[in-house]
């Protein structure tokens, strides 16, 4: 229906509203398999997690087993977690350290760590053969588009596409404002992972992270039941981190409208230009001025004035500057969506910036929190209603104008508007038939 049809798949998101096919369609994930994941640049990991030669991060994209890992000059490649012999995973744990090379398991065919053939076991019987000559000669396939920002490391699969920097554009500054809370300029990735597999389309997801007009309702039970137990207490007192954390979730409307927006070029944002839900959290003044001495007293004022909502760096991470935490977005099918939320800590800054990232996390990502629950409830419902016959197509009708944001320039917009959604599935048409339009 789709394949080889790229007018039907543009077709598929209007102006004000896009299809359910893309929500529930199994030929269209096959599609963005191939096509969308391949054409834009996925977010992989960060260097703090392969720290010495031969550490190793195994990661699927876009059903395509891929192994981060360190060199020995301290460079970081990405390749292919398969033997070039028989198509055997070289490394089965998610993490860890392969030694100076890699070991196949099979019929142990080793591989440097820059994925170059090192040995193969009796070589002898390949002589006057053509294994030199072909792919399986050649080594573990290294991919060639690999970047690196202030140690997040993004992989692009396509041989042919954008380049990471005009991809990307003004939105790294939002990788630059989290790195920038550490004195020393570095963070590296602590207090674990947490992951959740949810029973619902990757785009869903996506789309929620820059929803304003939900907390008040989805997350109506958890502010409630906050509110009641800070009742009584002086609006200027100290809170404990939870409620300092989950307050702000029964902000008005008023307060999400005025927070402010930015869309970027190819589907990025930035929810909470002028303030958020994280800007009230107590300062913390001997951090500010080792901050201030650091970077200097504007760029330490930009950083601590800063802490947008949620920057989305379409469409496989979600960053919060304040606290230091990321959501990476995997998805795994039309219908179940992996999401990792990642604490980092701060190198040179106070303990307290790590827990209020892990204590955000486990609060509000966790599939146990109070939060995540109303949310992956309400994400799984969607996605078996959408099936229901009637109405196929999901309103996005909020804030809409004609001949709104060209994609071409930034522009700034309220924060409850669904621009930045709309911006997000214009981006999806564009590179989802990219390379069906060049006919590759």
């Amino acid at each position: 229906m789709y394949r080889n049809h790229p007018e039907r798949i543009r077709a598929l998101v209007q102006e004000d509203r896009v299809h359910r096919d893309l929500y529930l369609s199994a030929e269209l994930f096959a599609l963005e398999q191939e096509h969308f994941f391949a054409n834009t640049w996925q977010f992989i990991g960060h260097a703090s997690q392969v720290p010495a030669a031969g550490d190793y991060v195994a990661q699927d994209i876009a059903g395509r087993p891929l192994v981060m890992v360190r060199q020995a000059d301290g460079g970081i490649r990405v390749l292919a977690n398969r033997c070039a012999h028989k198509g055997t995973p070289l490394v089965s744990d998610a993490c860890g350290n392969t030694g100076k090379f890699f070991r196949c398991p099979y019929h142990a065919w080793t591989y440097r760590l820059d994925g170059t053939p090192l040995a193969i076991p009796i070589k002898a019987g390949y002589e006057g053969t053509r294994l030199a000559q072909c792919e399986s000669g050649q080594g573990m396939s290294a991919l060639c588009h690999v970047a690196v920002h202030r140690d997040f490391v993004f992989v692009r699969l396509a041989d042919e596409g954008p380049a990471f920097a005009d991809y990307f554009g003004e939105v790294l500054g939002a990788i630059d404002n989290m790195v920038d809370r550490s004195p020393q300029g570095r963070l590296s990735v602590a207090g674990g992972v947490l992951r959740n597999v949810i029973q619902c389309n990757w785009k869903m997801y996506l789309e929620n992270i820059n929803d304003t007009v939900h907390p008040l309702s989805t997350h109506e039970s958890a502010t409630h039941a906050a509110q009641a137990l800070w009742a009584g207490h002086g609006a200027d007192e100290p809170k404990p981190m939870a409620m300092e954390q989950i307050l702000p979730f029964g902000a008005g409307y008023d307060f999400f409208d005025q927070m402010g927006a930015r869309v970027l070029a190819h589907g990025h944002s930035v929810l909470g230009t002028r303030f958020s839900i994280h800007s009230s959290y107590a300062q913390v003044p001997a951090y500010e001025a080792a901050l201030r001495a650091a970077h200097g007293e504007q760029r330490a004022s930009e950083v601590l004035q800063r802490s947008p909502q949620n920057a989305v760096l379409f469409p496989s991470l979600a960053v919060k500057g304040s606290p230091q935490a990321i959501r990476v977005i995997r998805p795994l099918g039309p219908d179940r969506t992996l999401v990792e939320a990642w604490a980092f800590r701060a190198e040179g800054a106070p303990e307290l910036l790590l827990e209020r990232s892990m204590a955000y996390n486990r609060l509000v990502f966790s599939p146990m929190s109070v939060v995540a629950h109303d949310d992956v409830h309400l994400f799984e419902r969607i996605q078996q209603g959408l099936h229901a016959p009637g109405n196929e197509w999901v309103s996005l009708h909020r804030g809409h104008r004609a001949g709104e944001f060209d994609g071409a320039s930034a522009q700034d917009t309220n924060g409850t508007n669904e621009l930045l959604m709309r911006n997000q599935y214009r981006a999806w048409a564009q590179f989802m038939t990219l390379r069906m339009e060049a006919g590759t």
